[in-house]
């Protein structure tokens, strides 16, 4: 059974957040209709308190700049998946993330500006691995997100 949400911090979610704005993304010749998480409301809630999630549900999650990335699962009763991507649009890390997990699961690398999270198992099930380029029915990643700020 899942467990009950942790207390949330003054500053943390209470609620999941609802949907956000989308934008289609291509993983080769995979299609994601992509929620947006672009500002800090938006990234810190990301999937908390989601239920359910299908197997067309995605969220990608603008860091803004090149860090080293850690997601955790603090009340979110459904595992996901996440791919860790940098600048150029390319996947570099795809980790499982485990419901309600609090433990961060941390980038090996440095460069990561974007993450997408999806229903657990998505990449290996759409046979989408490391090296996949991301592209947006509006470019490239960086052109839409990073050339504006």
């Amino acid at each position: 059974p899942p467990a009950a949400p942790v207390a949330a911090a003054p500053d943390e979610p209470t609620h999941a957040q609802a949907k956000l704005r989308t934008m289609k993304i291509y993983l080769g010749a995979e299609t994601l209709d992509t929620e947006l998480a672009l500002n800090s409301e938006e990234i810190q809630t990301g999937m908390m308190f989601r239920t359910n999630i299908l197997e067309t549900d995605a969220m990608l999650f603008n860091l803004r700049y090149p860090q080293q990335a850690a997601f955790w699962m603090k009340n979110c009763p459904e595992s996901i998946s996440v791919a860790y991507i940098t600048t150029d649009g390319v996947i570099q890390e795809i980790h499982h993330l485990e419901h309600n997990d609090t433990n961060n699961v941390i980038a090996a690398r440095s460069d990561i500006v974007f993450a997408l999270e999806t229903k657990e198992g998505w990449f290996a099930r759409h046979n989408i691995g490391v090296g996949t380029v991301i592209q947006s029915e509006k470019g490239p990643l960086a052109d839409v997100f990073l050339r504006r700020q």
